[in-house]
Formats: structure tokens, sequence, C-alpha cells
């Protein structure tokens, strides 16, 4: 999950904060002690985590904070604010300009994953309205090209080439020119890159620049590789010039100190991160809402976004009648995993959900979305008859070495398979209660149950 470890180790550090009545200095720098360190175990870098644990605690030893009744949740609220502010404190878009077309060069080192994030980008803004050119400007790389021309494909988004035999520079201005006859009003450059800065790629990108004037030059870094690629982040912006960062493999960093560093150490916002490698799995980045997931807050906002692009209305709709009428059924706990599933990795929405990470249901079925668990999952509903699906009750043992044979599992997995789907019973009816009580209350409805 994002940040696991720095979330973790936060989380139980306010847990103590809000048991107390009243705050003390001491008990404020204690925490901030914790903080400081979570913060460097998570490789973020120094100097940005001795001015946000300064900033922290300068206000929260303020008057209204010790004098508050809830004191602890007043310093999470600052620890929020802070972390909000730390990663860019509001969305930043990509300009578009009044006079297409627009522009936006991607950058970085090689292996940082350009060429896919220029399809993912494209595919982000076709979904906007507009209409986008992906241009293969790296010719050293061998299969750079055909990656970028197969992802075109597959995206049904035009890929402009000269071959690898053109300079870069003149590929880059013949895509303006083509954009500009056949009305593509956004060009998407896959520039080169190198495995380590050098003198001779700065100078290529700076040719590319000047002769096309990008209206973004967008840094594709590796989220994973933590401060080494802030601190290259920070020497392309000094040598180039960017506009903004894409962080790719978000979805794989555990400790997120990249993303921690990275605004503060360049002065450049994170615009988009990486999620997953499927086309579709490039986001938004919103400091607001990553900081409420790394605090245990969750990111209702979002879950509802992918829920709205992902999730069958109707049949939402046809399983909450179900959950309330009782008749919830193994086969709509298979078709339910299948749209969670669609969804993203199980504990990422888990962790858009407010409270929900520390369910004692949610710990028994997290691993029940892994492929290889989905796969014998699905065989060993297919395995029982359709009375079985629909009255789980009736499978004893002699039935359950029936469903073990027929699915090539064993009675232990039937018998795993049977408790996550009442586990998952348990938290649908908490789901349902949770939407009744929200909704008395105006607030948004829970994205399963539209």
């Amino acid at each position: 999950m994002i940040f696991e470890g720095l979330s973790e180790k936060l989380q139980n550090t306010f847990k103590k904060l809000k048991g107390k009545g009243k705050l003390s200095e001491t008990d404020v720098a204690e925490a901030m002690r914790e903080v400081k360190i979570a913060l460097l175990e998570a490789d973020v870098n120094f100097k940005v985590v001795k001015d946000f644990v300064k900033k922290v605690k300068d206000r929260a030893i303020g008057l209204e904070v010790m004098e508050s009744l809830t004191p602890g949740q007043h310093v999470v609220k600052i620890v929020n604010d802070e972390l909000t502010e730390l990663m860019g404190g509001t969305q930043s878009k990509i300009m578009i300009s009044s006079k297409p077309p627009t522009v936006i060069m991607l950058v970085g080192l090689q292996g940082a994953g350009k060429t896919t994030t220029a399809g993912k980008l494209a595919n982000i803004l076709r979904k906007q309205g507009r209409r986008p050119l992906l241009v293969a400007g790296d010719i050293y790389r061998p299969a750079a090209i055909k990656q970028l021309q197969v992802l075109g494909e597959q995206l049904n988004i035009p890929v402009f080439t000269l071959g690898n035999k053109t300079n870069p520079v003149d590929i880059a201005k013949g895509a303006v020119e083509h954009a500009r006859s056949y009305g593509n009003d956004v060009i998407i450059i896959d520039t080169a890159g190198r495995l380590h800065i050098n003198e001779e790629l700065m100078d290529e990108l700076r040719n590319i620049r000047e002769s096309v004037h990008p209206h973004e030059i967008l840094f594709v870094m590796d989220a994973t590789t933590g401060q080494d690629a802030v601190t290259v982040a920070k020497t392309f912006n000094e040598q180039l010039g960017i506009d903004g960062v894409i962080m790719t493999k978000l979805d794989g960093d555990t400790r997120g100190g990249a993303a921690l560093s990275v605004k503060a150490v360049t002065g450049k916002p994170i615009k988009f991160a990486g999620m997953g490698e499927k086309l579709d799995a490039l986001e938004p980045f919103h400091p607001d809402r990553m900081a409420a997931r790394i605090l245990g807050m969750g990111d209702v906002l979002s879950l509802i976004e992918k829920a709205q692009s992902t999730i069958d209305t109707e049949k939402a709709q046809e399983l909450q009648r179900k959950i309330k009428s009782q008749e919830y059924s193994l086969q709509d706990f298979m078709e339910q995993m299948d749209q969670v599933k669609s969804m993203g990795p199980l504990e990422e929405i888990i962790g858009m959900i407010p409270g929900m990470g520390q369910m004692k249901q949610l710990k028994n079925i997290k691993g029940s979305l892994d492929e290889k668990e989905f796969a014998r999952m699905r065989a060993i509903i297919q395995s029982m008859t359709e009375k079985e699906r629909k009255e789980p009750r009736i499978i004893k043992d002699s039935r359950k070495k029936r469903i073990a044979r027929g699915s090539g599992t064993k009675v232990s997995d039937v018998n795993r398979l049977l408790k996550q789907f009442d586990e998952t019973k348990k938290m649908m009816k908490q789901f349902t209660s949770m939407d009744k009580n929200i909704k008395k209350g105006g607030g948004f409805k829970l994205p399963f149950f539209k």
C-alpha cells in the first residue's frame, strides 16, 4: 500500500496524542521526535524533514491547541495541513494553450517509464475531449519507437515518427506541423533518456525545447528510487527548466520519500501519479487527498471518482437490494470482486475509505484479490451447484471435498473462501449502515451503493 510504513508510524504516534485530555510541550516534543524519525526512515530529504517538523511544532504549541478540549486532533489537523502544503498545497493541472497545439515534452532518465507514461497521459487528455498526438522522439533506445506505436494502436491514438535516423529536433518540428495539419490539439513528445545525466543528453533536450517551445516540460521520475530521483529532478530543473513532475510507480512506493520531498527540493509540483501498469493507471495528483490517506483519514473523493468510472450502477443497486434482503450469494460475491478488482488493488481501495483500514473483517480479506488467489476463488465457486452458490450454509464436509476435487484445490481453500464470503457479508452490512447514517447527515453516498 502507498506509504504503508510511514502511514502506520504516523497514525500510531497520533493515536497516543488523541488519548490525552491535555497536551504539554513535552508531549508535543516527543510526538515530533517520532514524526521526524518516521519521515527520515521513509527516505524524506533531511532538510525537508527539519523544516516540516519545526513548522508543525511551532503551530502545535500555540495557545489554541494547548487549551483545546481535543488537542490531539488539533495536532493531526496541523500535520495534515503541513503535509498537504509540502506536496504542493493544491492540485496542479497541465497548462493548455489557448492557441493549439499544446506541446508537452516528457524528460527524465532511462527506465523511469517515459514512453508508457506518454501513452497514459495521452489517454487522460483524450478522455477530456482533446485530440492528442504521440511523438516518438527517442531514437536511441532499441524498440522505443515500436513501443510507442504499440501503445498508440492499443489506445487508438496517432503516433508521429520519422524513424531512428532523423534528428530528434527535426522530429519535434515535424510533429508540430503534422498536428496543425491534422487537427491534433495536444502533442506529447517522448524524449530520450540516459542511465545518468550527461551534457549530450541535456544539449539535445535544450535544442528540442528551443525549437518547439513546449508549454509544459514534465520530468518523469520513478518514485521507488527515492532521494536519487529527487536529486536528478533538481538537476533537470536547474539545467533545463521543468514545469512539473509525473511520478511513476507510486503504488509500489511504501516509503514515500520522493513524493514528500520533490516539491520542496525542486519547487515544482507533482502533476500526475502512476498507480499501476494498466494504461488507465495514471491519476491527477491531489496533495490534500494524499495527505489524508497518509494519516488514515481516507480519500473519499478519489474513491468516488474511481467507482464512477468502473462500477456498473445498475449492478451496484441490485447488489444493495440483495444485501438488504439477505439474498447476497456466492455468485454475487464473485461478481462484486470482479468490480472491485477493476478499481485497482484492494489495499489501495481500503486506504481510501475513512477508518476502514483497521476493521477486523478487512484484515481477513485483504489478500483475496491476489491474481492467483482470485483465479482459485473463481474456480471454487464455479465448481459449486447453483443451490450451493445461493445457500452456502448447506456446504458441509462431503460437498467441500467434491468442490475441492472439481476446482483442483484443497478443502482448506474452500473453507477459506467461505470464511472470506462471511466476512464480506458482515462488511457489506456495515457499509449499508454507514451509507444510511452519512445520507441522513447530507454527506456522500458510498460509491458501491449508488
